[in-house]
């Protein structure tokens, strides 16, 4: 299971609380994930990822074992503690402002 934690106002919209735990099918990586998150709360789809080009979200950012990952191919494997379920795949929202 991987373990998966949402900004605030993403919890809200699903109506989750706390951390969600995922099974993702083959191998575990960015797109797999959030297709797995996506099809068990369809109401994210279009929030993290654009609806056509799946591109991530400019205001979120993705995290795992205190690296960043927004910027990592799509279909590149998380880090082995982040499959096992020891670490969990952090989704953030940004902040910006001047």
């Amino acid at each position: 299971m991987i373990r998966v934690v949402l900004p605030s106002h993403l919890r809200m919209h699903a109506n989750v609380n706390g951390e969600i735990l995922l099974d993702v099918d083959g191998e575990a990586t960015q797109r797999s994930l959030l297709d797995a998150l996506e099809a068990r709360y369809p109401v994210l789809r279009g929030t993290i990822r654009d609806h056509d080009t799946q591109k991530r979200r400019p205001f979120l950012r993705f995290f795992a074992c205190q690296r960043d990952l927004s910027h990592e191919p799509a279909d590149a494997p998380l880090p082995d503690e982040v499959r096992s379920g020891s670490k969990p795949f952090l989704i953030v929202g940004a902040i910006a402002g001047g």
